[in-house]
């Protein structure tokens, strides 16, 4: 199984203060948080796309050109690449150019999001929102797979066989889709192959097994190989040496960014006693200590048959260097253990 981490480049707001951190600031932190990641050993990273004021991340394949250059090993992806508003021949291109900066760890994570900033920025209609990914989705798929492209939809101008350049190192890209826990996600992945990324943030993570053997079992029915099946979760996450220290300095971050994006949505309050069950062994989030988030992981790989755990680690953008020993924690501690107890 890769264990890996994604984040989203939240900027870090101060409790106390409410002085906003400078992008530029978040941005340099995060360089030097990916490098850690590669240096201790991690398999994957991932960096979201958000066009909002508490993030400092709108382009991933910008980001991951900068590690690439300050990385040897870890894989490096979008988390998500919001692909209804973005242009499927500027994806490729953008993470074919990164894929040959880095000798080919390139991959692309494509979903619809889960914020709609994006839509009226880059001129979309929220009334084709479904449409919209659809359409793009099958395009960057047919781009992946030839060089050269004839094809006509309804939202984007034609290709007359036309080639979509330069091209990835080994010509094709990983592309995994990101899913919220909707069936119809999980089945247009299964139907068309792609390995599958739910994001398992809240409740209790056995309910999302119905959703991994219907992905299994459409796999399996539409002929593809399981020799190239892979299916992950992405899960908030911040690690410590102790369960209960690491948990009470986190929670007024966390807790202050989930009460920001609820305020949008209609949300209650977020309280202590909701992070508690998302602590416990049977919630959703993986704060805690080494050994509490060993055992929790290999649950929740048995549990779903995963080959890939993000841990989500900068939800609320907890302190830099928390963040850098929960990486050093991550890397040197719980990662290796993990596999060790999966190799028996």
């Amino acid at each position: 199984m890769e264990l890996g981490i994604s984040m989203f480049g939240d900027i870090r707001i101060d409790p106390h203060t409410r002085k906003i951190q400078p992008a530029q600031q978040r941005i340099n932190e995060l360089l030097e948080e990916i490098r850690l990641m590669d240096e201790v050993g991690l398999d994957y990273f991932g960096i979201g796309e958000h066009h909002r004021a508490d993030y400092a991340v709108s382009s991933p394949e910008i980001i991951l050109a900068a590690a690439a250059t300050m990385t040897k090993n870890i894989k490096l992806g979008s988390a998500v690449t919001v692909l209804s508003s973005a242009d499927p021949v500027k994806v490729y291109q953008n993470f074919a150019t990164l894929d040959l900066i880095s000798d080919g760890r390139a991959e692309i994570m494509a979903g619809r999001g889960s914020f709609i900033e994006s839509f009226p920025l880059f001129g979309f209609n929220l009334d084709d929102y479904n449409e919209l990914f659809e359409e793009k989705l099958n395009l960057l798929l047919e781009i992946n797979e030839q060089n050269n492209i004839t094809w006509k939809g309804k939202f984007r101008a034609s290709l007359n066989n036309q080639q979509v350049l330069p091209r990835a190192k080994n010509d094709q890209l990983n592309i995994w889709l990101a899913a919220g826990g909707t069936p119809g996600s999980v089945i247009r992945a299964a139907k068309l192959g792609l390995p599958l990324m739910i994001a398992i943030i809240g409740g209790n993570p056995a309910n999302f097994k119905p959703l991994f053997d219907l992905y299994k079992q459409e796999y399996i029915n539409n002929g593809h190989s399981m020799d190239n099946y892979q299916v992950g979760i992405h899960s908030h996450a911040l690690f410590g040496d102790n369960s209960e220290e690491i948990a009470d300095k986190y929670y007024p971050y966390y807790s202050a960014q989930m009460d920001r994006i609820g305020s949008s949505r209609g949300w209650q309050k977020y309280s202590k006693s909701q992070f508690n069950a998302g602590r416990s062994a049977n919630g959703a989030i993986f704060v805690g200590d080494v050994n509490q988030t060993i055992d929790k992981i290999l649950y929740q790989q048995e549990l779903f048959g995963l080959t890939r755990f993000a841990a989500h680690m900068d939800v609320g953008a907890p302190e830099h260097k928390d963040i850098m020993h929960a990486i050093e924690l991550y890397g040197t501690k719980i990662a290796p253990q993990v596999k060790k107890s999966l190799d028996k």
